[in-house]
């Protein structure tokens, strides 16, 4: 009797094992952007259709390896691309983890120096692990498997081995003005769908950006560079771009006074809709390559429970109903 009831059991593991990973093959048609509240800091996942992952920015502690493995299956430990956009601790201490625990394909930064522990310590897991390394130049491009794309907009020339004095005040890239404007500047799109990621770019390193990509600016989705801070996010830049959305990714109650109420108000003036990570916690973006449907924390955790699997039996008619008038991937 007992032998039975443990090969019941075991059965009954492997049977649910089995449902968690065709229910998550079954979910992922749609590519996902999740800017994770990891309070003063970026983190961001970027997921694609056919499962692969790229990371940007990790925030400013350890909090984030939680953030990413409640937002990848429990089988899924790699990260397909890593991306540093600047070696401030508010965008890089929560990447040294996920080098620990992950499967890193491949990192991009800009490889500029920085005397900085926790970017030291990084580069070393880099070294150590013996992961492709890449220098961010615009103009770059990495494909992904389903009619995925991501452009390096900025920096405009190599900074690698470069101090982060020299970084900042090399005239010729364009990228006159403090550390934030070395940011390494993403452009993401897939079928029709947009999204612009711009780490901590500043007023300087946007009108370098107007100078050389004014034409194919355009996105539905922007980061807004550094917080909010009332030195990034002009009104020209935010016009070229011209996005439906905006997310701020920012601690609550924070000590810089971020964001800053001018930038919030040039955004409703160009109706812009502002998502903030302060006040709405995570932010997720879905897109078929058409239409995008957006859901902060509260949405996110109702549908990554009840609504991803419509045939599950064990949603009740009510739920479902729920499901079906609000599920973001009803396109």
């Amino acid at each position: 009797m007992k032998k039975l009831f443990k090969i019941f059991i075991g059965l009954l593991l492997v049977a649910a094992v089995l449902t968690a990973v065709v229910w998550q093959s079954g979910q992922d048609q749609y590519l996902k952007v999740y800017f994770f509240d990891v309070g003063q800091g970026d983190a961001i996942l970027i997921r694609t259709p056919l499962h692969q992952n790229i990371v940007i920015d990790g925030g400013p502690d350890n909090g984030f390896i939680a953030k990413l493995g409640s937002a990848l299956p429990f089988y899924d430990r790699t990260v397909d691309l890593m991306v540093l956009t600047h070696p401030h601790e508010d965008h890089l201490v929560g990447l040294i983890e996920v080098l620990k625990r992950y499967r890193i394909k491949e990192v991009l930064a800009t490889g500029a120096l920085a005397k900085n522990s926790s970017y030291e310590e990084w580069l070393k897991i880099i070294k150590e692990k013996n992961i492709p390394f890449k220098t961010a130049v615009s103009g770059q491009r990495f494909l992904f498997s389903g009619d995925i794309q991501l452009i390096v907009v900025s920096p405009f020339a190599d900074l690698a081995g470069h101090s982060y004095e020299e970084a900042s005040e090399k005239k010729s890239a364009g990228q006159e003005g403090n550390l934030n404007n070395t940011s390494v500047v993403l452009f993401l799109t897939y079928g029709q769908t947009s999204f612009l990621f711009t780490g901590d770019l500043e007023e300087a390193g946007e009108k370098a950006i107007l100078k050389n990509w004014l034409a194919s600016l355009k996105a539905d989705v922007l980061k807004i560079g550094h917080h909010g801070s009332n030195g990034s996010s002009s009104e020209d830049f935010l016009r070229a771009v011209s996005p439906q959305d905006a997310v701020i990714s920012v601690g609550q109650d924070n000590n810089f006074g971020h964001p800053s109420p001018l930038v919030l108000k040039r955004l409703e003036r160009l109706k812009i809709q502002i998502w903030r990570t302060d006040l709405s916690g995570d932010v997720a973006f879905w897109a078929n390559g058409i239409i995008l449907r957006k859901l902060n924390k509260n949405r996110l955790d109702f549908f990554e429970s009840f609504c991803y699997n419509k045939n599950n039996h064990l949603i009740d008619l009510i739920v479902r109903y729920l499901c079906q008038q609000n599920n973001p991937t009803s396109f």
